[in-house]
């Protein structure tokens, strides 16, 4: 055998071993999962947020479900300062009558706030949740800090509460359900203090009450275009 093809033997030795070892390397590399074509939550953008957790169809909302713009709260009823922001918010929902609607989304992040939370599901039952959400935050600095929520009852009684029905359907299965939903939302989408507001999905940074409205402003222009 000459020099030449020593040389071509050996070289064609070399690439055989090399293609079997990279076969066997790819063979017993575990499959690595591809990056899903849609976000994950903690892939998203920090100025949006994915709808489907935002808005739920058993969430209850304040004006027209066809309004070309949406305000979601996440919001405690224990929370003061949502009680501070309720004011503005009808504000704006009076203002845009047909252009703005206002969902809301419990987080229960204080002591009373489940039961409350519950005194307005009930309410929702009796088509009174409008007038007891204004009562029980009206209310909310005499049950604030107390775990029975005595005047929040007594306050939603006042607005027409039927209180035998409401403590007797409090405990539904159903309303466990709405809660259960709201917080693990809640949690999906990185809520941490309330209130927490979006507008047609794009989180509210600066939070106050003329933010708030710049925002809302700006979503239904942006509609009308």
């Amino acid at each position: 055998m000459n020099r030449k093809s020593i040389v071509l033997s050996f070289t064609a030795l070399i690439l055989i071993s090399v293609a079997l070892a990279v076969y066997y390397f790819v063979r017993a590399t575990p499959d690595v999962p591809q990056r899903a074509a849609h976000p994950t939550p903690s892939e998203t953008s920090s100025h949006a947020a994915d709808r489907g957790q935002l808005t739920r169809f058993h969430s209850p909302s304040i004006g027209p479900r066809t309004a070309p713009v949406t305000i979601v709260e996440f919001f405690d009823p224990s929370c003061e300062a949502c009680r501070a922001f309720h004011p503005e918010v009808k504000r704006i929902l009076a203002d845009y009558p047909d252009s703005v609607q206002l969902v809301l989304r419990y987080v229960l992040f204080h002591r009373g706030s489940e039961e409350v939370s519950r005194i307005l599901e009930t309410a929702r039952r009796q088509e009174l949740f409008e007038p007891v959400l204004d009562a029980v935050l009206a209310a909310q600095p005499a049950w604030h800090d107390d775990p029975q929520v005595i005047a929040a009852w007594d306050a939603a009684e006042r607005a027409g509460l039927d209180v035998e029905e409401a403590r007797s359907d409090m405990m539904d299965s159903a309303i466990d359900a709405v809660l259960e939903m709201d917080m693990s939302d809640a949690k999906a989408v990185g809520i941490r203090g309330t209130p927490t507001f979006f507008v047609n999905g794009t989180q509210l940074r600066r939070l106050g009450p003329a933010p708030l409205r710049e925002l809302v402003e700006q979503k239904i222009a942006e509609a009308a275009e």
